[in-house]
């Protein structure tokens, strides 16, 4: 993080905010600097690629589904943009820790442990590495002590949109995004890498979310697709993971994908027309079902 806020220094913070007095490295300033970023790049980043998969990925078709709620789309918007801020608060103080030094961020390959393939080795394991910590602490989540004060909100879009992606709970945005965090501070990871990775991550998250359930055969059995996911969304107990169904094969988890059976919402919308039984649209069809 360090990079991007040395390049928002560079740009406009230093000749146009800040009074030229005040050092780049202080730490208040830092800071102030990490909460400004942090926050306008993740609305960017949830916007943008929302819409870019809203337009261009999503089948609006399931708009039509029973439990596509009214006005869904705007709420699932508003619920994220409400809760960024939020989950930004105890993120910059990882992003600040991260700047001081107190990662294993570094900044040239020639620092790598093994050069180029250290680099492509942390980025594999970055993947494996989150993917694991996200599927048990997505799954502490759904324990039924927890699941209602934080996660249960996230579960109010069982037909979910691409703007499904980011709209939790701020205390559950923060749990699932953590791994991505705390990985640097135990691995050595190139510091571009890890903005990559962090791209990576919000596109996927927002893939898993699209409504798009195609994906080539040979990898429907190991991949977590928007298949996968949606399925948890509807059955709730099922296809905890984040980009593998590893853990949840481990974990005793997985669920083949309605989708990927004929079964899913896609076909439960023609089914509906078929027998006449279709209305206009989600707007106009009532509330989704609800898991305590």
């Amino acid at each position: 993080m360090d990079l991007v806020l040395s390049i928002a220094d560079h740009y406009f913070f230093t000749p146009y905010v800040y009074p030229a007095t005040w050092p780049e490295d202080d730490a208040l300033r830092q800071i102030l600097g990490l909460l400004a970023v942090t926050n306008l790049g993740a609305a960017a980043l949830y916007l943008v690629l929302g819409s870019l998969s809203y337009y261009f990925i999503f089948d609006h078709t399931l708009m039509k589904h029973p439990q596509f709620l009214e006005n869904q789309v705007r709420r699932e918007i508003c619920y994220a943009m409400q809760s960024l801020p939020w989950i930004s608060l105890p993120t910059v103080a990882l992003f600040f820790a991260e700047i001081r030094g107190y990662s294993k961020l570094y900044d040239s390959v020639d620092d790598s442990p093994y050069g180029w393939l250290g680099v492509i080795l942390s980025m594999v394991s970055f993947l494996f590495f989150t993917d694991m910590s996200i599927y048990w602490i997505h799954r502490l989540l759904h324990h039924k002590l927890i699941y209602k004060y934080f996660h249960k909100p996230h579960h109010t879009w069982k037909i979910s949109s691409p703007f499904a992606s980011h709209a939790f709970h701020p205390v559950d945005g923060f749990l699932q995004g953590l791994p991505y965090h705390i990985y640097p501070f135990l691995f050595p990871l190139h510091k571009v890498a890890y903005l990559g990775l962090y791209v990576f991550v919000n596109v996927w998250t927002v893939s898993i979310h699209d409504g798009d359930y195609r994906v080539p055969r040979f990898l429907q059995a190991t991949i977590n697709c928007s298949a996968h996911h949606t399925d948890h969304h509807l059955f709730f107990d099922y296809n905890y993971g984040q980009y593998f169904t590893l853990w949840d094969r481990i974990g005793g988890s997985y669920r083949l994908p309605s989708a990927f059976q004929g079964k899913g919402p896609l076909e439960q919308i023609r089914k509906l027309q078929e027998e006449g039984q279709h209305t206009s649209g989600g707007a106009e069809s009532g509330t989704a079902h609800k898991n305590d």
